[in-house]
C-alpha cells in the first residue's frame, strides 16, 4: 500500500520515510525498533554509567547555534536534571538548532564521561507532556530528517492495521509446529506489553524471514550439479610445484583445501565452493592455487576484491606470483583509456588473470574463455554478484572466500547454497597478537608507549565507530584524529572513514603502508585485508560495542611483520558482561570459538546482521532472537521443499523477496 494512503501520514511525512528506505507500508512494517523504552526506568544523569544508554527526564535551557568542524555539523544543548548541568550533542542533524527550543523533554541516548564532561549524544527526544500518554515498553526507531519517533509510531500502526500480513509458511506446517500468528507476532515487535511478548514476537517474525531465506537458497543448490564444460589438463606434480614458489610450506588445512578444488575441476561437475578461515589461514594462497589450475589449463581467471584498496594489493600479488601471465588491474579509478585498452584485451584472450573490484561485473566486460573466479570477503558479495559472474563464461569455477569465522553451527544454513570448505589453522609463520584491556588510568600510558614505538618505525591504528550511527556516536572519528594531533604532535596521523570516496580511501592507505604517516585513525573499514607488515599496534575505543569476531577481525590487521604486536582494547562501560567477553578476547586466538561464544553471548540477531549476511536479513537487523529459531527455519524449508506443500507460492515468496536470485535458473 502506497504510504499517503495510512492515516496520519502527509506527503512531506512520506517523502522523509523515503530517505529510511521507506516506500510502501509493507516496508513500514518491517521497520523495526532499535531499542525500547521502559517508560517506567527513567534515570538519573548523576547515576548513570558512561557509555550506557539512558532515559533523561530534563529540561533544555539553551540551545548553541551550529557549529562546523570538516564535514561534520555540530549541534549542542545545555540541559539540567535536578541541579545538575550536562549536554546533548547531536552530529550532522543542523536542522534541531531551530526545532529544540526551552522546556522539558525526555532524552534517551548514550551517555558519555570523558574527562569530567558528562553529554547525551545523538539523543531521540520529544517534549515530557507529549509521552503522558506513554506506558511500558516504547519501541524507539533509527530516525532521519525532520521524523520524530512519535511520527514513526503512528505511521507504523497505521500499517499494521492495514496489511494482511499472511505468513507463506504452509498452514500444515504452521499446525503441526504450533507456529503463533503471524500478525499478531508484529504487532508484539513493534508495541509489547511486556518483554516477553516483544522476544515471542521477534522469534516468530525471524522464524518467518529464514524461512524464506533458506527456501531460496535450497531452490538455487536444487538436487543437481552443473555438468562441467571447461575441462581441466593441470596435474597434481604441476600444482605441487606452483605451490613452492610460496616463501612458505602450505599447512594441512591449506593442503586439504587445494584437494577440494583440485578434486572439483577435474571432476565432472562445476565447482560452487565457500572457502573461509580465520584472519592469516592463508585463504588468497588457496586461492592463487586455484586460479593457477585454471590458467595452466589454458583458461582465463578473475579475482574480484570488495574496495580499491584490497584489489591494488591483491594484483601486486598476482603479478609476483604469476610473473610468467598476462594479469591486468581493472577498477572504478582506472582511466577511461585503460579501461578500453583492458577490455578489448580480455575479449581477445590476450590477458591470462584479471584482478579488479565491482567495476568487473559491468555488462561490458567480456572474457574469451573465463573458467574460474575468486570473489575475496564473502560478505561483501552477495548471490547476485556470483550470479553476474557467472554469466561472464560457461559454467564457471567459482570460489568465494571470507575471513568472516561464521560458527560452524550456522555455517551449513547460512551458505545454503554453496559447498563449504574451511581451514582451521593457521601458517606456523604468523606471530600471536598480545591483547590487553586498557583501563581510563592508563590511557596515557599508552600513547606515551605508541609514541616511543613510532620512533622506532612501528605504526599504529586507532579504530572507533563509524562517523555515526542511529544509537549515537561513540567516539567521532574526525574528533578523536584532532584530539591524538594535539596530544602527540610529534606523530604523524592520517585519518580514513567510510564516508570519504575509493579513491581517497587507497591514497591514504597506500600513504599509510608506504610509512608516509606513523598511524591511521579509522574506521572499521580497515577490518578486512589490509596487509601493512609495520604496523604492530591495533587500539580499539569502546571495544565492548563490537562484536567479538569483529574485535578478532580488527587484531588481525596487525602481527603481519617480524615484530611483537600488541592490540588494545579501550573500555567504556565496566559492565560485569563487557568485562567477560574481552578477556575471552584476551585468552582465545581461535576465531571460530570467538565465533561461537560471540553467538552465545550477543544473539543470532546481533550476529548475523547486515555485515553478515550483505542484503539478506536486512528487515530483521534489529530483531533478538535465539539460534534456534535458524534450525527451526531450517527444518521447515527442508520439509516444505520435499513435500512440496503449497511449493508454488512458497517458491514465488522466496524469489520475490530475493530479487538478486530471480535469474537463477530453478529446479
Amino acid at each position: 500500500m502506497n504510504l499517503i494512503s495510512l492515516k496520519g501520514v502527509t506527503e512531506k511525512r512520506a517523502k522523509e520515510l523515503n530517505k529510511l528506505g521507506i516506500t510502501t507500508s509493507a516496508d513500514l512494517v518491517r521497520y523495526f525498533p532499535r531499542a525500547y523504552l521502559d517508560m517506567t526506568n527513567r534515570a538519573s544523569v548523576r547515576e548513570v554509567y558512561h557509555n550506557d544508554m539512558a532515559l533523561l527526564a530534563c529540561r533544555l535551557v539553551a540551545v548553541e547555534p551550529v557549529r562546523y568542524t570538516g564535514r561534520l555539523k555540530i549541534v549542542r544543548a545545555h540541559l539540567e536534571q535536578d541541579g545538575d548541568l550536562f549536554t546533548a550533542v547531536w552530529f550532522n542533524m543542523p536542522y534541531l538548532a531551530t526545532r529544540l527550543k526551552p522546556g522539558e523533554y525526555l532524552f534517551y541516548g548514550r551517555v558519555q564521561n570523558r574527562y569530567g564532561q558528562v553529554s547525551i549524544v545523538n539523543p531521540t527526544f520529544e517534549p515530557l507532556e507529549k509521552n503522558a500518554r506513554l506506558k511500558g515498553l516504547v519501541p524507539v526507531y533509527p530516525l532521519k530528517g525532520s521524523l520524530t519517533q512519535r511520527i514513526v509510531r503512528d505511521a507504523v500502526l497505521s500499517a499494521l492495521r492495514a496489511e494482511e500480513l499472511r505468513s507463506v509458511i504452509p498452514i500444515e506446517l504452521q499446525k503441526k509446529y504450533r507456529l503463533s500468528d503471524l500478525k499478531e507476532a508484529f504487532f508484539n515487535t513493534h508495541f509489547p506489553k511486556t518483554h516477553e511478548e516483544m522476544l515471542n514476537g521477534a522469534a516468530r517474525v525471524a522464524l518467518e524471514e529464514y524461512f524464506i531465506l533458506l527456501t531460496a537458497f535450497k531452490l538455487i543448490k536444487g538436487d543437481r550439479n552443473d555438468v562441467r564444460t571447461n575441462p581441466y589438463a593441470v596435474t597434481e606434480r604441476e600444482v605441487a610445484a606452483f605451490e613452492r614458489r610460496f616463501p612458505f610450506e602450505f599447512t594441512s588445512g591449506q593442503q586439504a583445501a587445494v584437494r577440494a578444488i583440485y578434486d572439483n575441476v577435474t571432476s565432472p561437475h562445476r565447482m560452487n565452493r565457500l572457502l573461509q578461515g580465520d584472519v592469516g589461514s592463508g585463504k588468497t594462497a588457496v586461492a592463487l592455487t586455484g586460479i593457477f589450475m585454471a590458467v595452466q589449463s589454458g583458461y582465463q581467471a578473475v579475482y574480484l576484491s570488495p574496495t580499491e584498496v584490497l584489489a591494488a594489493q591483491n594484483f601486486a600479488l598476482l603479478q609476483k606470483m604469476f610473473p610468467e601471465r598476462r594479469v591486468a588491474y581493472l577498477a572504478g579509478g582506472t582511466s577511461a583509456k585503460e579501461k578500453r585498452e583492458i577490455k578489448a584485451a580480455l575479449a581477445a584472450g590476450e590477458v591470462d588473470i584479471l584482478c579488479g573490484t565491482h567495476a568487473v561485473l559491468q555488462g561490458d566486460v567480456h572474457f574469451r574463455n573465463l573458467a574460474f573466479c575468486v570473489c575475496d570477503e564473502q560478505h561483501r558479495f552477495g548471490v547476485a554478484q556470483r550470479n553476474i559472474l557467472s554469466e561472464k563464461g560457461e559454467n564457471l569455477d567459482i570460489l568465494v572466500m571470507s575471513a568472516t569465522p561464521i560458527p560452524r553451527t550456522l555455517s551449513l544454513i547460512f551458505y545454503g547454497d554453496l559447498d563449504i570448505t574451511t581451514i582451521p589453522d593457521k601458517p606456523r609463520a604468523r606471530q600471536e597478537i598480545s591483547t590487553a584491556v586498557i583501563p581510563e588510568r592508563k590511557y596515557n600510558d599508552m600513547l606515551e608507549y605508541i609514541r616511543g614505538e613510532t620512533k622506532k618505525g612501528r605504526q599504529a591504528y586507532f579504530v572507533c565507530a563509524k562517523i555515526d550511527d542511529d544509537e549515537g556516536e561513540v567516539t567521532s572519528v574526525t574528533e578523536l584524529y584532532e584530539e591524538l594531533r594535539g596530544r602527540l604532535p610529534d606523530v604523524r596521523f592520517a585519518l580514513l572513514h567510510g564516508r570519504m570516496k575509493d579513491r581517497e580511501k587507497a591514497e591514504v592507505m597506500a600513504a599509510f603502508k608506504e610509512k608516509k604517516y606513523d598511524c591511521l585513525v579509522s574506521t572499521t573499514v580497515i577490518e578486512v585485508g589490509v596487509d601493512v607488515p609495520d604496523a604492530t599496534i591495533m587500539v580499539v575505543y569502546n571495544a565492548e560495542r563490537f562484536g567479538l569476531s569483529q574485535l578478532h577481525q580488527l587484531r588481525g590487521r596487525v602481527g603481519r611483520g617480524s615484530e611483537k604486536s600488541w592490540c588494545f582494547l579501550l573500555v567504556g562501560s565496566e559492565s560485569e558482561t563487557a568485562t567477560e567477553r574481552l578477556n575471552i578476547l584476551r585468552t582465545t586466538t581461535d576465531g571460530f570459538k570467538l565465533a561461537e561464544k560471540d553467538l552465545e553471548l550477543r544473539g543470532s540477531g546481533d550476529f548475523l546482521g547486515t555485515r553478515q549476511s550483505g542484503k539478506f536479513l536486512t528487515d530483521i537487523k534489529n530483531l533478538r532472537y535465539s539460534t534456534e529459531v535458524i534450525f527451526t527455519a531450517k527444518k521447515l524449508a527442508d520439509e516444505a521443499c520435499e513435500r512440496r506443500l503449497n511449493f508454488d507460492e512458497v517458491r514465488r515468496a522466496a524469489m520475490e523477496k530475493y530479487e538478486s536470485l530471480k535469474d537463477v535458473v530453478l529446479n
